[in-house]
C-alpha cells in the first residue's frame, strides 16, 4: 500500500514537474566509461558546445566542450 501511494505521488509530481534523463558522451562513442547521466529539474541554456542545467539533488552544474558534447534528452 505504501508503495502504491509513493508511486501515485511521483506522478502527479511529474506531471507538474517533468524531469529529463540528461546522458552526456565526452566522445562519439555511447556507453562506454565516460558516459554520465544526470536528472535534470531545469535546463539554463542548452548550446552545442555548453550546458548548463539543476539536478533533481538543487545542484547547479555546467558542462563544456571545445569540440562539441553528445547528449541526449530524455523525458522521466
Amino acid at each position: 500500500m505504501k508503495t502504491k501511494l509513493k508511486n501515485l505521488w511521483l506522478k502527479i509530481v511529474s506531471f507538474f514537474f517533468p524531469r529529463w534523463k540528461l546522458t552526456v558522451s565526452y566522445n562519439q562513442t555511447w556507453g562506454d566509461s565516460d558516459d554520465r547521466e544526470f536528472v535534470v529539474k531545469k535546463f539554463f541554456k542548452k548550446q552545442p558546445n555548453f550546458l548548463k542545467f539543476k539536478t533533481h539533488d538543487g545542484d547547479i552544474i555546467e558542462i563544456r566542450g571545445a569540440e562539441g558534447l553528445n547528449y541526449r534528452i530524455e523525458e522521466t
